[in-house]
């Protein structure tokens, strides 16, 4: 498998599984960006890595805005999936959030929140 690849079975879409994210999961932030995750230490369950982002339509009317956020949020993601899979481990549930009506500037900015996001995690 690629080292820096998003496959299908990574992806979080089972209701099952969100569901259980939202009841037994832990928050972080950083800024404007925020993570729910769930680890095996919380729960027993947990047989696999996945990861979801979502963008909420209160903040960006257009899809188009919400669709390019959530892309910035999988391409961070994807890119740094060694520091990630290293501050939440190999096998996790988690989604990541944008929680401001602004629009990050550049990609950059995105992807230092999520770099932080992962240090604030390993501390």
């Amino acid at each position: 498998m690629k080292q820096h690849g998003f496959p299908k079975q990574e992806k979080l879409k089972k209701k099952s599984d969100i569901d259980l994210l939202f009841k037994k999961g832990k928050w972080l932030s950083v800024d404007n960006l925020r993570i729910i995750y769930l680890t095996p230490n919380d729960t027993a369950t947990l047989d696999s890595h996945k990861t979801g982002v979502s963008v909420s339509k209160k903040f960006f009317k257009k899809a188009v805005d919400r669709n390019r956020l959530k892309r910035l949020l999988r391409e961070a993601y994807r890119l740094n999936k060694p520091l990630y899979k290293q501050a939440f481990g190999e096998k996790s549930l988690a989604m990541l959030f944008w929680v401001s009506k602004e629009m990050p500037e550049h990609y950059s900015d995105l992807e230092k929140n999520f770099l932080e996001l992962c240090k604030k995690k390993t501390r």
